[in-house]
């Protein structure tokens, strides 16, 4: 269980299964939980030390908050752990705040994965003020984070809800989703000089297929992969796929 490799230390609470080894860090989205990564914790936990932060969305003043804080509290976190040279993942925000890291830190990054990331384009959930109280609401838009409606566990969506119902933390919501639409990527692409993988879902509403296609075309050698009968979190409908295009983009890096 990935409750197993559940870390808490001062501030910071994150997943780390294999300290010594080569770093996968994970990003995570902004209705994003640990679980989500569970396919991918799994399937490299031994071969690589794969470490998921909870990002601070929650905890840094809404006014005070915007993708610059959270790429600050991501280095501050890899500098805590002495992390040296690494591979970064993001999915949906994720991807976005790995992006701007890696634009960064580019001495400190192996390689990039992007999976539904925004930076360019995205529909969600986080942009409005969604009606408190409403259930269904919720439960529909999660569902449509997915090709098979299905993967969003009543768990899942409780979780969700649960974020939309509290007032501090939806305003965190929307001053993060408010500054990902601000923070568009488009004229920094080409900075991005790492192997890059770039899995998308053949269904993805939020950031559509097109959005896959133009960060292909606007980062350097980057590949694309598109997964058939998959929405916005590949690696949680498609782990198999998704793991298996992922581990050969790792491989091919070393």
């Amino acid at each position: 269980m990935i409750s197993d490799y559940l870390k808490e230390e001062g501030k910071y609470t994150y997943i780390e299964t294999n300290e010594g080894k080569e770093v996968l860090l994970l990003l995570h989205g902004l209705f994003g939980a640990l679980s989500n990564f569970e396919g991918i914790i799994e399937r490299f936990k031994d071969d690589y030390n794969v470490v998921v932060p909870i990002l601070p969305i929650f905890s840094i003043p809404f006014k005070e908050l915007n993708l610059d804080a959270l790429v600050s509290a991501i280095e501050e976190f890899v500098t805590h752990k002495s992390y040296d040279r690494h591979h970064v993942l993001g999915n949906s925000l994720g991807g976005h705040l790995a992006i701007l890291y890696t634009l960064k830190n580019p001495d400190k990054v192996s390689s990039i994965s992007l999976t539904g990331s925004s930076g360019l384009f995205e529909d969600s959930l986080g942009s409005t003020f969604p009606p408190r109280g409403n259930y269904e609401f919720v439960k529909t838009k999660t569902e449509s984070t997915f090709y098979d409606p299905k993967i969003a566990t009543k768990e899942l969506v409780d979780e969700v809800y649960d974020i939309v119902n509290d007032r501090d933390k939806t305003l965190s919501i929307i001053a993060t989703a408010r500054s990902a639409i601000k923070n568009n990527l488009e004229d920094r692409l080409d900075g991005i000089k790492c192997p890059t993988l770039l899995i998308w879902g053949q269904d993805d509403t939020i950031t559509p297929p097109f959005v896959g296609d133009k960060f292909k075309e606007l980062i350097p050698h980057a590949q694309l992969h598109f997964i058939d009968k998959c929405g916005h979190a590949a690696m949680m409908e498609k782990p198999n796929e998704f793991n298996s295009l992922l581990e050969t983009f790792l491989n091919a890096t070393i």
